[in-house]
């Protein structure tokens, strides 16, 4: 059934959160795993020891996770799959989704592990759980009706405490659990195409995002995932996660959504408020190596208040709690760069950073297929967002202008949402074992969206090496470290830092290379700074500002059209730090940006025939984001 366009305009956010199931026909859900025989062997890949970039998704929901269902998605696994190699599949409002870029080379189904599998259930008249007595009032037609019955399921998130009802039968969870390990043999095709099985671990105190996505390394996995409504405190999970890995099960967690905790994903108090100490700051570190800093519900790089002498830190941010309204109030704390700043103070004061991590980009899609590309987006929340006047980007056909008309407030949280994001992962073949050590060891970057390749190195005595060609590799990794390591430091010598960067053929050229720094001085205190490494058309950097000249890029808002005499393929550099302190700790990592384009918002205005919303930003500028390399010093001068 089609939803009223007004209904689905005025809806309270917690009936947009639930009313997309309305009066979907009762599907049965699977009564068992199915016994599904390891993948056929594959050719052996050929080891590439100067790793490829692989792309992919670590974070895709589907039927299976309760706010989906709810959504009215009705693709599993085995669709999330396929979409990813590049078939079609059936979007929640009907119509078909595709990706018109190149498929992925790897995907991690991550249902939420809280009610995995009920709403199906809910909604099978053969389950005991379909006889709950708000069963009928979750697939109702009115809203209200929907937004009440489905609102114990998030009050549950927020008070971490599952319903009894749903207490004394895991059945479904066990089901579902079963159904998405299977689909992920299923796909696994060595050299070809990776899948990782996972869940989400949906933490959400008050309302306060501290959510992670668990990635097992290989097909071992525990019988059930451990969730948020066995305990809100991730320190648990952390533990949990120990604990498989000496039985065996290697596993790591990522943290997605710090724009959403209000300041609390990277605390400087444990969850009780006891100072961080050694032994916890080890603990978080050895389970979380990662963070997804990039996803459809906004980049988490760094925050204007955050970085007031960053032009470029405002992209895509989102200021809302998650699934709602309410404004986030608290920026420290809920920011990656901020997070690494901080971890900087611990490791020296502790002698341990438990906010050591690599950088990673991820969609979030609830619809088992991730919208990455600006001119091909469908946003992510099933049939609440699945349309330009939902989302906010076009106005209603009874007003001929944007004049007049303003957005209900839920509309104006969708169209903060972006189109993003992708993991980028080095690695020597496209397999579990590889990729999986890729993201262990942090050779990671992150895009919002295109498929941006950018390497990063750092070692003393590299020079003018070239990242571009094999014999520049071989040395950058024989005596540098890659994006995500250490440089331990040489008494009085400056390392060289060596940037690549070539642009995704389907989307923009270059425009520039940036490295962002952050040091601590000697009493602890952390500092950041932006410098411009690279600039593309021959530009050079103004050494007082330490930045390129605009290149001159421009977007034709009526058409979406891009300059084509703009821009570079390829940027290089070799790159020495004018402000170099062999004394102190330091971080750096890179900030590819390229030329503007046409946002969602105003592909989805142009093919309506309208203007641009003035309240949404009409071009962005995508970029890419490597791992981290941290500086060392030998000696504290």
């Amino acid at each position: 059934m089609k939803l009223s366009m007004r209904a689905g305009l005025t809806a309270s956010i917690g009936a947009m959160a639930l009313l997309s199931a309305c009066s979907d026909p009762p599907k049965a859900p699977a009564q068992g795993a199915q016994s599904v025989a390891p993948s056929s062997p594959a050719p052996a890949p050929q080891l590439d020891a100067m790793r490829n970039a692989y792309f992919g998704d670590l974070h895709v929901h589907t039927r299976n996770s309760f706010d989906a269902y709810i959504f009215n998605v009705r693709a599993d696994a085995d669709a999330a799959y396929r979409y990813a190699k590049g078939e079609t599949i059936q979007h929640a409002a009907g119509y078909d989704i595709r990706l018109t870029d190149a498929p992925l080379d790897f995907l991690a189904v991550t249902d939420h592990s809280e009610y995995l599998g009920v709403l199906p259930a809910i909604n099978n008249s053969d389950h005991p759980f379909s006889k709950v007595p708000y069963a009928s009032g979750l697939f109702s037609t009115d809203l209200t009706v929907v937004n009440t019955a489905f609102r114990r399921f998030g009050d549950s998130l927020r008070a971490g405490k599952r319903m009894t009802e749903f207490a004394s039968d895991m059945g479904p969870t066990r089901t579902a659990w079963a159904e998405n390990i299977a689909a992920a043999e299923r796909h696994y095709k060595p050299g070809a195409f990776t899948t990782f099985i996972g869940y989400e671990y949906t933490s959400a105190p008050s309302g306060r995002n501290l959510h992670r996505n668990v990635i097992f390394a290989g097909a071992k996995a525990p019988d059930l995932p451990f969730s948020a409504l066995e305990s809100q405190n991730p320190e648990e999970l952390w533990k949990w996660l120990d604990a498989r890995r000496a039985e065996g099960i290697e596993a790591l967690a990522i943290p997605h959504n710090m724009n959403g905790s209000d300041g609390t994903m990277f605390e400087r108090t444990k969850w009780t408020g006891e100072p961080i100490d050694r032994a916890w700051a080890e603990l978080r570190a050895r389970n979380e190596p990662l963070v997804e800093v990039t996803q459809v519900k906004g980049t988490s790089e760094t925050h204007p208040l955050l970085s007031p002498n960053d032009e470029f830190a405002g992209f895509e941010v989102m200021e809302f709690y998650i699934g709602s309204t309410e404004k986030i109030t608290k920026f420290e704390g809920g920011y990656v760069r901020d997070a690494l700043k901080r971890g900087l103070e611990f490791g020296q004061s502790l002698g341990a950073n438990p906010y050591k991590v690599g950088l990673i980009g991820s969609s979030d899609t609830h619809v088992a297929g991730g919208a990455y590309e600006e001119d091909n987006y469908f946003s992510k929340a099933g049939i609440m967002d699945a349309f330009p006047v939902r989302r906010g980007s076009v106005h209603p056909t009874e007003f001929e202008t944007w004049a007049g008309y303003t957005p209900p407030a839920n509309v104006g949280r969708y169209s903060t949402w972006g189109a993003s994001g992708l993991t980028g992962v080095w690695a020597e073949e496209n397999t579990r074992p590889s990729i999986y050590a890729g993201l262990r060891r942090k050779e990671t970057f992150a895009t919002t969206g295109p498929r941006i390749r950018v390497r990063f190195f750092a070692g003393f005595g590299l020079g003018q090496t070239v990242l571009g060609s094999e014999a520049g590799l071989r040395k950058a990794y024989a005596d540098g470290v890659p994006m995500g390591g250490d440089l331990v430091g040489k008494a009085g010598a400056s390392p060289d830092f060596l940037v690549w960067a070539s642009r995704d053929p389907s989307s923009a050229p270059l425009q520039r290379l940036q490295i962002v720094k952050a040091w601590t001085d000697a009493g602890g205190k952390s500092y950041e700074k932006v410098f411009d490494v690279a600039c593309s058309d021959g530009g050079r950097i103004n050494s007082a500002t330490q930045r390129c000249a605009d290149n001159g890029a421009t977007v034709d808002l009526k058409t979406c059209g891009i300059s084509q005499d703009k821009g570079d393929a390829e940027l290089s550099v070799s790159w020495k730090d004018p402000e170099f302190n062999t004394a102190l700790n330091a971080l750096y990592y890179v900030r590819v940006l390229e030329n503007p384009t046409c946002r969602w918002s105003t592909w989805d205005a142009l093919r309506a025939g309208q203007e641009p919303s003035p309240a949404l930003e009409k071009t962005i500028q995508e970029r890419a984001y490597t791992s981290p390399i941290w500086y060392v010093p030998t000696s504290r001068g």
